[in-house]
């Protein structure tokens, strides 16, 4: 694998830069000029770094089954961090066990970018790296940690609804639905209402993206300036389906808790507009702000074509990219009272 020739931002995505833009410096990397070639070989080409990146993992306690590391920034140059230091970025190499590993770092940046420039999502940081031999990764900036080096507090709604593998078996934070987290949102958030729309939109674009990975584990509340909980910035948006056959939601009871189906769903055998409406109207949500954020995401957007052609994924696995979320939008855009 050589470097690749980048035409546009590896952060922003922005046309006519050959590395990051100074949008990008200044989110990411604090303004500072940081190179977008690591200067690490992957694991499996030196020795050298693959015994670095060994003992790298033994210190970060990021959660997941992805491969991840832990960066810092040293002046202009991100580099692995050592015994007692904190790092500031979490980085992920191309993954195993998943069809097309190597278009996984572009899919996830790509899809957090459209969440965040398309439907003003907030997210985690991120941009795409390369290590010195050309293969990509991904690296996002934490959001847990606060100016002075100290840590927000963050729970995700694994460990909220109290589901462990000793509780809830190995699949644990597969288990339950999305309206069970919108109840411990209630519980738990002073101003729930607005914390349950920014649930609500999320569910929607992973919906729309193909994103059958949004268990438990991948949405958690964090702590404010104030003391009170919100939903953490969004992370790990990525469509699913290019990799894996997986299912319209990552937990097992879908939208709803128990076993209920709405009519739409047993006439359509896929979620749409009705299905969406029902959900929010149950967990809370006013009707007029429904009816709003549920248009938001019915759009075709230009946007999202110009970040897909933009991208750094194949440009056939681009077009698969956008034929899921096609498929995906023309199913939002269904209703009952259409059909009828």
């Amino acid at each position: 694998m050589s470097l690749p020739d980048i035409q546009y931002c590896p952060g922003t995505l922005a046309l006519n830069f050959h590395t990051y833009s100074s949008a990008c410096l200044r989110n990411m990397f604090s303004g500072k000029k940081v190179s977008h070639i690591l200067s690490y070989l992957p694991p499996q080409e030196s020795e050298a770094d693959a015994a670095q990146f060994m003992e790298n993992r033994k210190r970060i306690s990021i959660s997941g089954v992805q491969e991840k590391l832990s960066l810092l920034l040293e002046k202009d140059k991100l580099r692995l961090t050592r015994m007692g230091e904190q790092g500031q970025y979490i980085l992920k190499p191309i993954p195993r066990d998943v069809k097309r590993p190597d278009q996984v770092p572009a899919n996830e940046h790509l899809t957090m970018q459209i969440a965040r420039q398309v439907y003003k999502i907030q997210v985690a940081e991120n941009a795409l790296t390369f290590f010195e031999n050309g293969e990509p990764a991904y690296i996002t900036k934490r959001f847990d940690l606060k100016s002075d080096g100290t840590k927000h507090r963050q729970e995700d709604f694994a460990s909220l609804a109290g589901r462990t593998k000793h509780t809830a078996g190995s699949d644990f934070k597969y288990e339950g639905s999305y309206e069970d987290i919108a109840q411990i949102i209630r519980k738990t958030v002073p101003a729930y209402l607005v914390e349950l729309e920014k649930l609500f939109s999320l569910i929607l674009f992973n919906y729309l993206f193909s994103n059958g990975d949004a268990h438990l584990k991948n949405f958690s509340l964090i702590d404010t300036e104030y003391g009170d909980y919100i939903l953490s910035p969004a992370y790990d948006l990525i469509c699913t389906r290019l990799h894996v056959d997986d299912s319209y939601f990552a937990l097992k009871d879908g939208l709803f808790s128990g076993d209920y189906e709405t009519d739409s769903f047993k006439a359509n055998g896929f979620y749409a507009y009705d299905d969406f409406n029902e959900f929010a109207l149950m967990i809370g949500l006013k009707e007029k702000r429904v009816i709003k954020i549920i248009n938001t995401f019915k759009q075709d957007y230009q946007a999202v074509h110009r970040l897909i052609n933009s991208s750094f994924l194949r440009d056939d696995i681009k077009e698969e990219y956008r034929n899921h979320y096609l498929e995906r939008l023309k199913m939002l855009n269904y209703s009952m009272e259409k059909r009828n």
